[in-house]
């Protein structure tokens, strides 16, 4: 039996890696390590609380004797999702971003390197590149150049796992996956935002004039991908993980008001956030030459997709809304 690891287990990722790794069978026992913070919901992965492969450990990655007790059980393969992933709240207050971020990554990379854990797959974020303008892709070589408390917590959380590879010779490998979205992500994020306030014919705020680009990755080809990458990938080595397709803000707004059937007249501009990166793009040709990954779902089909879920289950992201 495989024994896996996975940290963040009840957050929006993490619970799409969890449901991809129990739907995919086979001889596996899956550990969810998940602190439950304000962004973590158990009722991600309810459907499989009774499932003998599946069990939860409410913790903080954070917590030395917790994490090296369950290293100390036997893990093999770790996925390590948990993370404060807001940029917006981590330029309110970036300790819990530090703590959890940075210091509950060497945490773990610790207890690793004491048990022998079989491979360690840490998921970053492609912010930890920084920023580009009208053109141009990070690649795996691009050097790290983080804008945001968010954005340093995880490029500090790759560099110890790049120098415990290096100076231990743990078998991690590095993901680094685009903007995602789809069904159960925490309304804090911008199109749950959009699709919550329209549906209550609210404001919509965008920030500036929306113009910044993101690249949107379907949170269920992220969990694929995530387990590809952990899996196929070389030991040592960073792997982007995103979509191709590019959207500014305005257009996916415009977007989601269109599939509600709501007048674009909800937009209201707010002024920018600080240091608000530009444009993020991928080149994920590496990480499709070594494992055969790629993203499945268009921008279009996954919107449709994902705004038909938050209106079928509002009682659900209501709950945090308010």
């Amino acid at each position: 039996m495989k024994r896996i690891l996975v940290t963040g287990g009840a957050g929006f990722i993490g619970s799409n890696v969890i449901r991809f790794l129990l739907g995919r069978g086979g001889d596996v026992s899956v550990r969810n390590l998940d602190a439950l913070t304000y962004a973590g919901d158990a009722e991600r992965l309810k459907d499989f609380e009774a499932d003998p492969r599946y069990s939860f450990v409410h913790g903080d990655v954070s917590d030395g004797m917790l994490v090296d007790g369950l290293f100390a059980k036997g893990v093999d393969i770790v996925f390590h999702l948990a993370a404060e992933s807001h940029v917006d709240r981590s330029i309110q207050d970036a300790f819990p971003f530090e703590s959890t971020n940075v210091r509950g990554t060497v945490t773990l990379l610790e207890a690793a390197r004491k048990h022998g854990v079989g491979r360690f797959v840490h998921v970053s974020t492609d912010e930890v590149y920084g920023e580009l303008e009208e053109s141009g892709q990070f690649t795996e070589e691009t050097p790290l150049n983080p804008n945001s408390p968010y954005s340093a917590s995880k490029a500090a959380g790759d560099l110890f796992a790049r120098a415990y590879r290096h100076t231990y010779g743990l078998p991690v490998v590095i993901a680094r996956p685009s903007n995602n979205y789809g069904p159960w992500q925490y309304p804090e994020k911008l199109i749950p935002v959009v699709i919550s306030r329209a549906l209550a014919d609210r404001p919509v705020p965008v920030y500036a004039q929306g113009l910044n680009v993101r690249e949107w990755l379907y949170v269920e080809d992220c969990a694929r991908g995530i387990f590809e990458a952990g899996e196929k990938g070389v030991v040592g080595e960073a792997y982007n993980i995103g979509s191709g397709q590019e959207r500014r803000n305005i257009d996916v707004v415009k977007s989601i008001l269109a599939l509600l059937g709501k007048p674009e007249s909800l937009i209201t501009f707010v002024m920018d956030r600080p240091g608000h990166d530009f444009r993020y793009s991928l080149n994920s040709e590496k990480v499709k030459a070594h494992t055969g990954w790629k993203a499945a779902t268009t921008f279009d089909a996954g919107i449709e997709r994902t705004v038909a879920w938050y209106v079928r289950n509002q009682a659900w992201w209501k709950k945090f809304a308010g």
